[in-house]
């Protein structure tokens, strides 16, 4: 069996385990399409600027919908397999190892798609708005590059919590990051306190390039948010290596 082939039975086995578990693809796939037609789509019937609104939340709300299946497939996912052995068990095998961590990032991308497009379909077929060609795939395109650091920060998660605190900790993470990072509504309407600390959150820097492709970021540079996304995953990346060396030893020394 090729190479190529184990990667990609990897990844079907893990998308299709997690399109199985209720738990994790109801709320995945559901949540940033209900929160759209919630905010975008119901509350903002007979306002004028309807259209707006609903253009804003399309970028908000994918960069929301993409944090998701990172943080929870690996952050979630990771810390149970952990406990479970079944990491180790994987590693024991003669799959390489890359192939885990791969099938892992593949999953929350093609998760990632599913709740993109279906956004997508909801603000251009009920929400007025409309994008184009060249628009509209850079700002899917972005979404999707823009869940890897959370897939990163979801492996830092889940390379240090247990099996049972990982989903509290997600949770944690997760709906106030989004929200203080201008997500649910714009930081403007914030505390100037607010909208300093945005400025440390992985979600705010994506979020501005989401929104800078449909003309209604705050005006920054590019770089800035290029620049920290980059760092966010290199940081994250970094702390879930000293996790796993950790279990790594921690096992070996278990074993001896």
């Amino acid at each position: 069996m090729g190479a190529a082939t184990v990667y990609l039975l990897e990844w079907r086995y893990e998308f299709i385990r997690l399109l199985r578990s209720p738990g994790f693809a109801i709320p995945s796939l559901t949540f940033p399409a209900a929160f759209y037609v919630l905010f975008a789509l119901v509350m903002s019937m007979g306002g004028g600027s309807r259209g707006g609104m609903a253009t804003y939340l399309l970028a908000s709300y994918g960069v929301f919908g993409v944090m998701g299946p990172g943080l929870f497939g690996f952050g979630v996912g990771v810390a149970i397999e952990r406990s479970q052995g079944l990491m180790l068990l994987k590693f024991a095998s003669p799959m390489p190892h890359r192939a885990y961590f791969l099938s892992k990032v593949l999953m929350s991308v093609t998760f990632s798609a599913l709740i993109v497009a279906s956004l997508f379909v909801l603000a251009t077929t009920f929400g007025g708005v409309t994008l184009e060609v060249g628009q509209g795939m850079l700002l899917a395109s972005i979404l999707l590059l823009g869940a890897v650091p959370f897939c990163a920060l979801g492996l830092a998660i889940g390379s240090w919590a247990n099996g049972q605190a990982a989903a509290p900790i997600v949770n944690l993470v997760y709906l106030p990051m989004a929200a203080l990072s201008g997500l649910w509504f714009p930081l403007r309407v914030m505390p100037e306190s607010l909208q300093t600390l945005a400025w440390v959150l992985p979600p705010f820097h994506l979020n501005q390039l989401a929104t800078k492709t449909i003309g209604m970021d705050d005006g920054h540079s590019i770089y800035i948010h290029i620049g920290a996304l980059i760092f966010y995953t290199a940081a994250f990346l970094w702390i879930a290596a000293v996790g796993l060396r950790r279990e790594k030893a921690l096992s070996t020394a278990q074993v001896a």
